[in-house]
């Protein structure tokens, strides 16, 4: 296993202390195995980058997208590019959804998790 830089793992508890409110929402489903007893980790570090949720056993990183990130779409297509040629699945979903249709989105979380 390789070892991550420690300025990201800083970085990422210091994410971790301060969520978003959609993440917050989210990460209440997901954590400690509570969805179906899949772990999940919050604010998870992938060099370079932070993911904010990451399930290792189904390699996938749900990310979600607020108002700040309608101006950084093409850093994101990149991140998501990178990560998706190292084996991985990426989830996004808008902070909204998270409020409007949150048993839809764990339907389709779900879908990606179980083998």
């Amino acid at each position: 296993m390789t070892q991550k830089p420690s300025h990201l793992i800083e970085y990422a508890r210091e994410m971790r202390k301060n969520q978003t409110p959609s993440e917050q929402k989210l990460w209440q489903h997901l954590r400690s195995k509570r969805f179906g007893g899949i772990k999940f980790r919050c604010q998870h570090p992938i060099p370079p980058y932070i993911v904010d949720f990451f399930c290792a056993s189904a390699r996938l990183i749900i990310e979600l997208d607020g108002e700040s990130h309608e101006k950084k779409w093409q850093y994101d297509t990149k991140r998501q590019e990178f990560l998706e040629k190292q084996g991985f699945t990426v989830l996004r979903f808008w902070d909204c959804e998270v409020y409007e249709n949150l048993a839809g989105i764990l339907e389709v979380i779900e879908l990606y998790c179980r083998p």
